[in-house]
């Protein structure tokens, strides 16, 4: 019988590689589970997708991650207050996410939301100190300067819910710095048990308001997403709804494995390996194929993170 102890064993002792594998597998969890949730867009409301997503992912969490790091126990914190913050600041990302997803395309949006890892190498020079060289800024001005070319305010084709995944950006950003803050104390199974928590409450709380479906509207499919009542599930959906529930209890432990056992900066570009998945699903599934200046952008934030991703190493070697 093949033995996985051998390969955990040389997993723990190189935390670096560890670390971008699971940043590399979470993100991709991801992008299936963005795949599914736009198909289930058109039926049913955000918040009764992320109480179900939220509810399955928590027991998902609670019978295979936390067993694996030391039980229950590991759940007790001394640092409740920062983990319901950093649970917020997900939340809202994927709410302007989701949001924005319910009306562009799904490539685009994920294109989008990419230029938060640029985010977070501002915010990680800025807040957890770590150095950045020029070409790492250069880099970032031009991951942004894609952004624009994908949004293009001013023009004939702006669309305002574009505005949607680059708030989403930020609000990622903001959680991963935050991950890396706290990642020092708390266990990776910890830290998604509390996300997964903020999901299931929020989204319960959003339900008890609007779930009746009164403030629903049928002219725009961003906030008929929002405050569409809440429809029992068929069969099919169902097991869509569990599948999506199972993305995200695995996808949230390795990315907050990832930026727990290394640093954010070396990790955050690693989440680009979910930018071509999105646009072959979104061209696939959806038929959306962006137009010229899109792949330009698109092309501007993939160089730019690569590079960034480059520069980190070189400068890594440097010290």
């Amino acid at each position: 019988m093949l033995s996985l102890q051998p390969i955990l064993q040389h997993l723990r002792s190189r935390p670096r590689l560890t670390g971008i594998l699971c940043v590399i597998g979470g993100v991709s969890c991801f992008t299936t589970q963005d795949t599914v949730i736009k198909f289930l867009s058109a039926g049913y409301p955000l918040h009764q997708i992320i109480f179900v997503r939220g509810t399955i992912a928590l027991i998902f969490i609670l019978v295979v991650f936390v067993p694996l790091e030391g039980g229950l126990r590991r759940l007790y914190t001394h640092r409740l207050g920062l983990h319901a913050l950093r649970g917020m600041t997900i939340v809202f990302a994927n709410l302007f996410f989701f949001a924005g997803l319910a009306s562009l395309p799904l490539g685009e949006t994920t294109a989008i939301i990419f230029v938060a890892p640029l985010l977070i190498t501002v915010l990680a020079a800025v807040f957890l100190h770590e150095k950045v060289n020029k070409r790492r800024w250069i880099a970032v001005g031009v991951g942004l300067l894609g952004t624009t070319f994908m949004i293009r305010p001013g023009t004939s084709v702006f669309n305002p819910m574009m505005f949607l995944p680059l708030l989403s950006a930020a609000c990622y950003a903001l959680f991963q710095i935050m991950s890396r803050h706290i990642g020092s104390t708390e266990s990776a199974s910890t830290m998604a048990f509390y996300v997964q928590l903020m999901f299931i409450v929020v989204s319960a709380l959003i339900g008890l308001l609007v779930g009746d479906g009164r403030f629903a509207v049928d002219d725009n499919p961003t906030l008929n997403f929002l405050l569409r009542a809440w429809v029992w599930p068929n069969d099919r959906d169902l097991i869509l709804l569990a599948g999506v529930g199972t993305l995200s209890g695995i996808g949230a432990y390795l990315i907050s494995q990832g930026y727990r056992i290394t640093e954010a900066s070396l990790v955050a570009p690693f989440e680009y390996a979910a930018l071509p998945s999105a646009m072959a699903w979104s061209i696939l599934f959806f038929g959306d194929w962006p137009d010229n200046w899109s792949w330009l952008g698109i092309t501007l934030i993939l160089g730019a993170g690569l590079y960034a991703f480059f520069q980190s190493n070189v400068q890594g070697r440097n010290r």
